[in-house]
């Protein structure tokens, strides 16, 4: 199974029971096409970088979903459709960056130190140094 994400942006006049609504609508097309849905990230009203369909702002949703590519293409069906989402994005997440991202987690080692008692030696000379 491939992992996806897929970004899109509603429409700020919808009201907030039917923008919740059309977000559970289209989270119910993961599980009815036999995906699993690991996040549902909602960050609710934010101004956009540029006007879109004459709004200044949107409500961001985010999936992140494992699944069929059959069911991010019914999903971009489903936002074309749908006149409340002004901007979609999906991408397929590579399974690689995982566990690239895990090998980088590994502890720092310390610094290495400078025995007790023994000063650091300036990088430069002082000014009185230098006259």
């Amino acid at each position: 199974m491939n992992q996806y994400e897929t970004g899109f942006i509603v429409a700020p006049n919808l009201p907030e029971e039917e923008a919740s609504a059309l977000i559970n609508q289209l989270a119910e097309v993961i599980s009815a096409k036999n995906g699993r849905m690991i996040k549902k990230d909602f960050w609710g009203k934010r101004k956009l970088a540029y006007p879109i369909k004459r709004f200044n702002e949107g409500l961001y949703v985010f999936f992140t979903y494992e699944g069929a590519p059959a069911i991010p293409a019914e999903l971009e069906r489903r936002f074309k459709q749908t006149d409340a989402i002004l901007r979609f994005i999906t991408i397929k997440k590579d399974p690689r960056d995982a566990v690239k991202g895990k090998k980088k987690v590994k502890e720092a080692e310390p610094a290495e130190t400078a025995p007790a008692g023994t000063e650091p030696q300036p990088a430069t000379p002082s000014p009185e140094e230098v006259k």
